[in-house]
């Protein structure tokens, strides 16, 4: 009922070419992937991570009262 009316975002860090392999059966895999991959967009991220460049923050240590 969705089609053509509603936007469906799905999100993967698991390429469409595995998904058959991962899904374990052909038939559902195709089925899946025939509903998923009409009129898409599909976007394809590259490059380094940018949570690898975000500077690691200390920790603060919580003072505790020992009284």
């Amino acid at each position: 009922d969705r089609a053509g009316n509603k936007a469906t975002i799905i999100t993967s860090q698991l390429p469409v070419e595995h998904w058959h392999a991962w899904i374990g059966d052909a038939t559902i895999a195709d089925a899946i992937l025939d509903r998923v991959m009409q009129r898409n967009h599909r976007f394809t991220l590259t490059g380094d991570s940018l949570r690898a460049q975000r500077p690691k923050t200390a920790k603060k240590e919580k003072n505790i009262d020992p009284s």
